[in-house]
C-alpha cells in the first residue's frame, strides 16, 4: 500500500522584511505654512532587519529579527516559520526579492511561496504594518542599535491580533484565503 496523503489545514500569510536603523525616519509634521519640520538627526548607519509574516484573515503573526537581508537569513526565517506552523500547509505571499528565489533555498515541505507581481508593494498586506510601525518610530533617536532593537520588539509585541487584522485584512486577500481554505 502506498503512502496516504495527509490532509492539512491551509493558512495564507503575507511576508516581507523591513529595515530599521539608527538614521532617524522623517515623516510629515504639522507646522506653520512654509516652515519645515525640525528634528534631531544623527548620521549613524547601523541597522538590522525584521522578517515578518502575518495572516490577514486572523491577525496572527510571526516575526524574526536578523542582521542582514539575504538568502541565508531568509532560509533561517523560513525554517523557524515552518516549525512554528508545522501542522498546516502555509501559503506565503511575498515579493520578488532576489533572495526569495535563491537557488540555495530549501523551501520547507509545509510552505508554498506565491510571488506578487513585480513592483507592487501595495498588494502586500504586511506593508501596512511596517508603515504603521515606522509612523510610530518617526523622529525618534536611539543611542545605539540595541536600544532600537528593544524598542522595535516592544512595538511589535504591542500589536495584538485584532490590530494586525485591522491593518492587513485587505478584502481581496481575505476573500482569496477563504476560497482556498474552504
Amino acid at each position: 500500500m502506498g503512502e496516504r496523503a495527509i490532509a492539512r489545514a491551509i493558512r495564507v500569510f503575507s511576508e516581507d522584511e523591513s529595515r530599521f536603523g539608527l538614521l532617524p525616519l522623517r515623516k510629515r509634521r504639522i507646522t506653520g505654512k512654509g516652515v519645515k519640520p525640525v528634528g534631531a538627526v544623527q548620521h549613524r548607519f547601523e541597522s538590522f532587519y525584521v522578517y515578518g509574516a502575518v495572516e490577514p484573515k486572523t491577525g496572527e503573526s510571526f516575526f524574526l529579527e536578523l542582521p542582514w537581508l539575504n538568502a541565508q537569513n531568509f532560509q533561517v526565517f523560513l525554517d523557524e516559520f515552518s516549525s512554528m506552523y508545522r501542522d498546516t500547509l502555509n501559503i506565503v505571499v511575498l515579493d520578488n526579492g532576489r533572495f526569495h528565489k535563491a537557488r540555495a533555498l530549501k523551501i520547507p515541505e509545509n510552505v508554498v511561496c506565491v510571488f506578487l507581481p513585480p513592483y507592487s508593494p501595495e498588494l502586500n498586506p504586511i506593508e501596512r504594518l511596517w508603515q504603521d510601525m515606522k509612523c510610530d518610530m518617526a523622529w525618534k533617536l536611539f543611542g545605539n542599535v540595541e536600544e532600537q532593537q528593544n524598542y522595535v520588539a516592544i512595538v511589535l509585541n504591542s500589536y495584538d491580533v485584532q490590530k494586525i487584522h485591522s491593518l492587513t485584512s485587505y478584502p481581496y486577500f481575505v476573500h482569496a484565503a477563504n476560497a482556498l481554505c474552504s
